[in-house]
């Protein structure tokens, strides 16, 4: 890898993708840009750049980042790459895992933007599976770095860029070469403990299903137009949020992992602070005029149930931890869209943990293999 200058690949023309393509184009890194359809990549090929609008950033000035190889082919577009990031909905996380297998060569890093729950461990269990033997670091982020959306074709606009964003790999133990191999271009990322941790402390499980299956019948009556955060959470809501996150806490204590409470979160992120979860989201700014979906079948169901939520209620049947909101939110979030969400999410046996005991879990996050029950 080329300490000063390594080569990324982007996978995933969305509005995140095409921003950290084109952000990472004007900082001088080459940039290789994946796509599993050409629709959004045409535009793309026929400038052979994409616009970035910035007025959030403060390193680089808009303009146009030019795209080295722009393509559908996942083999094209992982040669010659030494970082790859994959920012797409969590949903399609397998899908990459299993085009990228037979491509993946020795000493290439592989991050998730974000994992949500369990995208490493499924990550790395999908390309065992197919037989990949390369020496390849896979790490998750635990939240995407950029507020940003794509604005025209082959345009995106970035609003903001989040200050710290904690980065952990399978094993653990190697989290510090991918943060100091990301740090040449995102100086903002930082270790984390472990993939564990980094999953478990994702509380959008906690703001996004819940507040849409209580709040479907007026999202449907108003299509979103109301403040998601500040009038869809009420303290009646703030009090299951509070339940379904204590139960996510419960699920951090009995792996030994120290979760943060939502709460919590909202001091360390916003400095919102309360003496409840109610109080802490009415006193962040930072969620003012922030509208709801203007529609039910919205990625806070469609991605933050089977790849939130499943993986969590998956792991607390195997550990004996109850987690019956979360199975209840899960069951009416499927409803409301008329499909068994947790059919095809993210279980133990997809995350490659099934039958382990807490202490080979342990083992296989931190030393990257479980060994021997004990």
């Amino acid at each position: 890898m080329n300490q000063d200058k390594p080569r990324f690949c982007v996978m995933g023309a969305g509005h995140g993708g095409t921003a950290m393509a084109a952000h990472l184009a004007l900082k001088g890194f080459e940039v290789n840009l994946y796509n599993r359809s050409d629709e959004r990549l045409v535009p793309i090929m026929e400038r052979g750049n994409i616009e970035l609008l910035s007025p959030g950033l403060d390193d680089v000035e808009k303009g146009e980042g030019p795209i080295a190889v722009v393509t559908t082919d996942a083999g094209e577009a992982l040669d010659g790459a030494d970082i790859v990031m994959v920012v797409l909905p969590a949903t399609g996380h397998a899908f990459i895992a299993e085009v990228c297998a037979p491509h993946l060569r020795d000493g290439q890093i592989v991050v998730l933007n974000p994992g949500r729950t369990g995208g490493a461990l499924e990550f790395r269990h999908i390309i065992l599976e197919r037989g990949c033997t390369a020496d390849v670091l896979i790490a998750e982020a635990q939240t995407f770095i950029y507020a940003s959306r794509a604005t025209q074709p082959a345009q995106v606009r970035i609003f903001s860029v989040k200050n710290s964003v904690p980065v952990a790999a399978i094993p653990s133990y190697r989290t510090n070469e991918v943060v100091k191999a990301l740090r040449v271009a995102y100086p903002q990322f930082v270790p984390g403990d472990n993939v564990l941790k980094t999953s478990l402390n994702n509380v959008g499980v906690i703001f996004h299903p819940t507040v849409m299956v209580m709040n479907a019948g007026r999202v449907e009556d108003t299509h979103g137009d109301f403040q998601y955060y500040l009038q869809g959470i009420t303290p009646s809501v703030a009090d299951v949020l509070e339940e379904m996150d204590r139960e996510r806490v419960r699920l951090g204590d009995a792996l030994g992992v120290g979760v943060m409470s939502a709460k919590n979160w909202l001091f360390i992120a916003y400095s919102a602070a309360g003496d409840n979860l109610y109080e802490a989201i009415a006193a962040n700014p930072g969620y003012s005029g922030i509208m709801a979906p203007a529609i039910v079948s919205h990625r806070y169901i469609l991605e933050d149930v089977p790849t939130g939520l499943m993986p969590m209620i998956s792991l607390g049947e195997m550990l004996g931890v109850a987690t019956p909101t979360m199975g209840a939110v899960a069951h009416l979030a499927s409803c409301l869209v008329g499909r068994d969400l947790c059919a095809g999410g993210r279980t133990v046996e997809k995350l490659g943990i099934k039958g382990l005991t807490i202490r080979q879990i342990q083992r296989l996050v931190m030393e990257g293999d479980p060994g021997d029950p004990q």
